[in-house]
């Protein structure tokens, strides 16, 4: 039998206010099918999986365009006019405008798309309408947040069919393209990169031979791309075809901008040159265990606040991380590693996957809050006292410290845990409390940080001889 009891007035060498959290616990309400627009290419518009025609006039559709990429936000009329006419509007540009709108309200009434106006401009509602353009950056992003190199890939390769050609090829010209969404053209070359070297890693070094060899040329001059093609070719045992590729990416270099290759560009030439074994397989990651259908590193660090601390890696690397240093990468990950760690059971998990799926924007703020903490955990126990950091990790704590509750199991143990009525912040007071803990024990003096910067992970070192995180991880 489980007794609980209130730990109501814990008291701590800590000081803070706690916050509270609501829980919708009515599920989503039912909503019709949205609209499908797609820009990525020729304009076009899709009901329940069927083409529309929505506007026989370009502007109409320019205009349509420019409202659904920012689907949801007012676009004022004079930024409208401003780029539909590149600056050079007619005195009849705003009546104009005027007059496409109500066309198009007309047209889309019929499949529940609506166009409201707000103060001096027009919005597209939401609603369940999709555009593929914010599809392609969420699904990207997704994929470069993602650790396994399958997901990533599959992921990728998701967002890069979505592309059929350049922004709005039928009614932009490059001009207008660049104003609406400069990095696009970046993101999917960005994208073709980060998928070809997830293949690399799956060991699919012919396909991306065979992906990369076109964009080689066409953009001699980005050295990750050559990069990831110089070793497919050296995988598919044409050395000679990657020693080709150096070269004419360096003489491209010094042409174009007066400069050598990069570092890395020159050091991948060596080992081409040199038959550096450890080039011919992909590194494969041997530190993830799957739960849930989550991915999530093993434990090395010998305490629940150390392998908190451990899902990320490369504290040691420049910001923006590498792709993979997060572990972190949604909300359900985090509950499903606080069961994984012990601090959380399993019923709790469900109900924690539960009360996420009904309130996406308060557990997307907790999993902010909780990489946030994490940092602050990091700087408190790997180098001198960060007296801001301590500062904060205590103010967590003490929130935590209001929500725990006694479990005492058959054996006659128990431990403090947050509880249940904590709902979405359950794992960050969970995390919280675990780090205050290990604060306060002496085994934190004998914390130690992995040396490989692209790691930098912690863990316990009691017997003073450990040297690594773990023979099957980085073996440092």
């Amino acid at each position: 039998m489980v007794r609980r009891r209130r730990h109501a007035d814990f008291q701590a060498c800590l000081t803070t206010s706690s916050t509270g959290v609501k829980v919708n616990h009515s599920g989503p309400p039912e909503r019709p099918s949205g609209m499908e627009f797609r820009l990525l290419g020729p304009f076009e518009a899709c009901h329940d999986g069927r083409l529309v025609q929505i506007a026989s006039r370009r502007q109409e559709r320019c205009l349509l365009a420019l409202l659904l990429l920012d689907l949801g936000r007012l676009v004022t009329i004079d930024r409208l006019i401003n780029l539909l006419w590149n600056d050079t509007a007619p005195a009849s540009a705003r009546g104009a405008v005027y007059t496409y709108v109500g066309r198009l309200r007309a047209a889309l009434s019929p499949y529940g798309v609506r166009i409201t106006t707000r103060a001096d401009g027009y919005l597209v509602e939401a609603d369940d309408h999709r555009v593929d353009v914010t599809d392609f950056h969420r699904t990207v992003q997704q994929g470069i947040d993602a650790a396994d190199p399958a997901v990533r890939a599959a992921l990728l390769d998701g967002a890069l069919r979505m592309w059929r050609g350049p922004l709005l090829a039928d009614v932009a010209d490059d001009a207008l393209r660049h104003r609406l969404d400069g990095q696009l053209d970046e993101a999917r070359l960005v994208a073709v990169e980060m998928r070809a070297e997830a293949q690399l890693a799956l060991g699919r070094h012919a396909r991306v031979s065979k992906d990369l060899a076109g964009l080689a040329d066409a953009y001699p001059l980005r050295e990750r791309l050559v990069g990831v093609l110089m070793t497919a070719h050296y995988r598919a045992a044409r050395q000679a075809d990657a020693l080709l590729l150096y070269e004419a990416t360096r003489k491209a270099l010094a042409t174009e901008l007066g400069v050598d290759p990069g570092p890395d560009l020159q050091e991948l030439h060596r080992r081409i040159l040199r038959n550096d074994a450890s080039m011919d397989q992909p590194r494969r990651a041997v530190y993830e265990v799957r739960i849930r259908e989550e991915v999530l590193p093993w434990t090395v660090g010998g305490h629940p606040a150390l392998d908190f601390c451990n899902t990320f890696a490369g504290w040691g690397l420049p910001t923006p991380p590498p792709p993979g240093a997060e572990w972190l990468r949604g909300y359900n990950t985090f509950a499903v590693w606080c069961g994984y760690i012990g601090l959380a059971d399993d019923p709790t998990v469900t109900r924690l996957l539960t009360l996420a799926g009904r309130d996406p924007a308060e557990a997307d703020r907790t999993l902010e809050q909780a990489r946030t903490l994490r940092a602050q955990v990091y700087a408190c126990l790997s180098g001198p006292a960060d007296h801001t950091a301590f500062d904060a990790v205590a103010r967590a704590a003490e929130a935590a410290a209001k929500t725990l509750e006694y479990t005492r199991d058959e054996t006659g143990g128990g431990r403090w845990r947050p509880s249940l009525d904590a709902g979405l912040r359950l794992p960050l007071h969970a995390t919280a409390w675990s780090a205050a803990e290990l604060l306060a024990d002496p085994r934190r003096l004998t914390v130690r940080s992995c040396t490989d910067s692209h790691c930098r992970w912690l863990f316990l070192d009691e017997a003073g001889m450990r040297r690594w995180c773990s023979l099957v991880t980085c073996a440092r």
